[in-house]
């Protein structure tokens, strides 16, 4: 049994890895056919032929696109992703400074959506086509229709300019930004850390609304979801027989059919995160939130296509990975997938 789950991870981590090589040639592709000229970034408009061709040279773009693709793989396991144009500062210590930024964010946005989620996916299976079950589709609708700009800028306007129940753009006010010591780079957990309250509910202020409209994206799906495993559950003889010999309703769905369900949720679950980082964009620019959404795009409207680059095999890279460590997590817990 061991040695069959073991052949299985050693499968699933060889098609992983595929998958990244994958990724990787195809941002490379991108870094080569976009209209931008990468030497011209990098020596500036009023360099000289001769500069340029130097230039040229020393970045490697005179070898064949084998050579350099190759080379570029190279870099990227070392994590070398060059130099940013931008921030004039390696693009990895770019990442590394703000991706803690969108893993807080989606950290807690996954956090609200399975809280809230999962229970109302489970109320909705078993009051099939009552009142909660209504409400439950309608909530899924709107969040998969409605233009999260669009709640975002409505959620700032309400919650921050007329009820001032949150705080307003950014990670924390300017009365605590820096104030907090750099241990995680997550505010919330550093704040904890240092044992400062007041920084922590700053924090807290500014991250709740931005975190709750991903939580209502990820609400959407996970009730969704677990409403359709839920209803396939209810239906097997199990569950008929455990009515039968007089076990509660309540024992019924949420000890024995939710219970059976938890295995396909995990991988719901890692979906919806990966989904959070890698679509967090739009949320972090309204919110002007310093995570990786806004440093890619940022990158992409300046033209810095080793900072578009970097961020976009970092966040597939955490996709991928969330999606091995899912299917890894389904097979041990799963003896009939080995």
């Amino acid at each position: 049994m061991r040695r069959r789950r073991a052949r299985s991870v050693a499968g699933t981590i060889l098609s992983l890895a595929l998958t990244l090589l994958g990724l990787l040639l195809v941002t490379f592709i991108i870094g080569r056919v976009m209209p931008i000229d990468p030497v011209l970034k990098v020596v500036g408009d009023r360099a000289t032929q001769a500069q340029y061709d130097a230039a040229y040279i020393a970045m490697g773009l005179d070898q064949p696109l084998v050579v350099q693709f190759l080379t570029y793989i190279g870099d990227v396991l070392r994590g070398d992703f060059g130099r940013s144009i931008s921030t004039g500062q390696p693009v990895s210590a770019d990442i590394a400074r703000v991706f803690p930024a969108t893993l807080e964010l989606a950290t807690l946005g996954t956090l609200i959506g399975v809280v809230m989620g999962v229970p109302l996916g489970v109320i909705a299976a078993a009051r099939r086509g009552g009142i909660i079950d209504q409400v439950a589709r309608v909530v899924a609708l709107v969040g998969y229709s409605m233009p999260i700009f669009w709640l975002g800028l409505m959620g700032l306007l309400i919650f921050y300019g007329m009820l001032g129940w949150v705080g307003g753009p950014g990670r924390q006010g300017i009365l605590y930004d820096g104030m907090v010591p750099n241990v995680t780079g997550m505010v919330l957990v550093d704040s904890l850390i240092a044992g400062d309250w007041p920084a922590f509910q700053d924090a807290f202020s500014h991250i709740i609304l931005p975190a709750s409209l991903l939580g209502y994206y990820s609400l959407a799906y996970i009730s969704r979801m677990t409403r359709s495993f839920m209803l396939e559950q209810l239906s097997q003889e199990y569950i008929t027989t455990a009515r039968v010999k007089g076990l509660s309703e309540r024992a019924v769905i949420w000890r024995h059919a939710l219970g059976n369900i938890a295995i396909p949720l995990v991988t719901v679950i890692a979906l919806s995160f990966g989904s959070l980082l890698e679509g967090s964009v739009l949320t972090e620019i309204i919110f002007s939130w310093p995570g990786l959404g806004s440093y890619i795009t940022r990158g992409l409207l300046s033209g810095d296509m080793n900072a578009v680059l970097g961020g976009t095999v970092v966040v597939g890279a955490c996709f991928v990975v969330l999606n091995l460590l899912s299917d890894i997590l389904y097979r041990f817990l799963d003896p009939r997938s080995t």
